[in-house]
């Protein structure tokens, strides 16, 4: 097991690995900018190195200074958290070249799965369902548009590299192909130094379900059950929940089954997910996220299973501690993201917390890394805590959720606790009548009902 472990990561998620590594007995080491100087994750850490300004790119991101916190501390090991470095090909190398271990996959499989063509390559050649498409990127619209043609409208224009919706266009026939073909190579280009864009069939209502899964380096692959991230805008989650409802047990065990049969087609090691579109009966392949999930709380708390300390575990070369009929999963669970932002508009709310109330009770979990007096930074994720609520079954862990949440007092910023208050009392959301175009389609219709009210002459 490893000495000491750096944590290249700010906020809740460092926090939390600081606990995973506290149980296990291994040293932390936190870095901060000079904007964090304060945080959390600095105090609770046995010891903290400053590795830049407040900018990112010149602290959290600048890999020679963080290699230098490693050094300077005698860290073994380093754990990315997510964001940031957890994907980046150049920090694992350099880790390695530097005799560091890094908690996560290898920099093959980052290279796999960080690119979404050889990602659904790597699906095909394991036998996983993928959407109909272009097998590799195009060269223009022309080659865009045969595709198209072949699979037929409306079509997805997606980037390879990168996510969050950025380098991403639904297109609905031919003329509005070829208008926005270069407008979305450029926007990839800009977005993340790579303007390869594929086509791909585009569903117009699909569920987004994610599979928890982990490999050992001793050949070994598990499952962790399944989420649902469909409560999204623009491509952004702001709600989770394990177990996804709805399915059928059939879909459920193949989607399942699918999402092992990658990891141990890969033999891809550490914690993971592999994320499907789901409609109707089918699912099909979408990405896999080689890292610790924002939303990874649910499925602990529905499995009883530390995700992080078996991330750290299966980077020292720990076999998997458990076999796939070990897992029973009890319960349901949702997970709230608190966001620093305009509840309907999302534009970020940055500035000092003047009030902090966090609820409590039987199934209520906090990962948070802010309090009372606490400023929340402009420069970075605006995520303020995670609320996560755990009960008997789905109905239980709505209610509960929404008394939760009426608790939760954030003030001196905007949060969106009030739009998430408002989609979980809706009944579409009980009644698991919601997809990843749900939320956009919800805020469109308060607008013009706001917008029809403002047009109404007074009586």
């Amino acid at each position: 097991m490893f000495k000491k472990v750096l944590v290249a990561n700010r906020g809740e998620i460092a926090l939390r690995v600081i606990r995973a590594c506290r149980e296990l007995g291994i040293h932390t080491v936190a870095i901060y900018s000079d904007a964090d100087r304060n945080a959390l994750h600095v105090r609770f850490a046995d010891e903290a190195v400053c590795v830049g300004p407040a900018q990112a790119k010149l602290s959290y991101l600048h890999i020679p200074n963080v290699i230098s916190a490693c050094e300077i501390t005698q860290a073994d090991a380093v754990h990315p958290g997510y964001g940031f470095l957890a994907e980046n090909i150049a920090f694992a190398e350099a880790l390695e070249a530097h005799g560091i271990d890094f908690i996560g996959p290898s920099s093959h499989h980052l290279a796999t799965f960080g690119d979404k063509l050889s990602a659904k390559e790597a699906a095909r050649s394991a036998g996983v369902p993928l959407l109909p498409g272009s097998p590799g990127s195009v060269t223009d619209a022309d080659e865009a548009a045969a595709f198209a043609s072949t699979i037929g409208y409306p079509v997805l224009l997606k980037a390879a590299f990168g996510g969050g919706g950025k380098g991403m266009r639904v297109v609905n026939d031919d003329a509005e192909l070829r208008r926005m073909f270069d407008i979305t190579s450029a926007e990839a280009e800009a977005a993340f130094g790579d303007g390869s864009v594929f086509v791909e069939k585009f569903l117009a209502a699909p569920r987004h379900i994610e599979v928890q899964v982990a490999g050992d380096k001793h050949g070994n692959a598990i499952h962790v059950g399944e989420r649902d991230c469909s409560m999204q805008r623009r491509h952004q989650k702001i709600v989770e929940e394990a177990p996804a409802a709805g399915l059928s047990d059939d879909l459920r065990r193949r989607i399942h089954a699918a999402a092992v049969q990658l990891v141990r087609h890969t033999d891809y090691y550490s914690v993971g997910t592999c994320e499907f579109l789901v409609q109707g009966d089918e699912f099909f392949f979408l990405e896999v996220n080689p890292r610790i999930q924002v939303e990874h709380p649910v499925t602990e708390e529905v499995s009883g299973i530390d995700l992080v300390q078996l991330q750290i575990r299966i980077a020292a070369g720990e076999p998997l501690p458990f076999a796939q009929e070990d897992i029973v999963l009890r319960g349901h669970a949702i997970e709230i993201r608190v966001n620093a932002e305009d509840p309907w508009t999302f534009v970020p709310s940055p500035g000092r917390i003047e009030g902090y109330h966090a609820p409590g009770g039987p199934g209520i979990r906090i990962d948070s890394a802010v309090h009372e007096q606490a400023f929340v930074q402009p420069y970075y994720d605006s995520l303020v805590a995670k609320l996560i609520v755990r009960a008997a079954d789905r109905d239980q862990a709505i209610r509960r959720t929404r008394w939760a949440m009426n608790e939760f007092v954030v003030e001196g910023i905007k949060t969106t606790l009030p739009i998430q208050r408002a989609l979980l009392e809706d009944p579409c959301f009980a009644r698991v009548q919601f997809h990843t175009r749900y939320v956009d389609e919800w805020l469109a219709r308060r607008e013009a009902d706001a917008v029809e009210d403002l047009e109404q002459p007074d009586t």
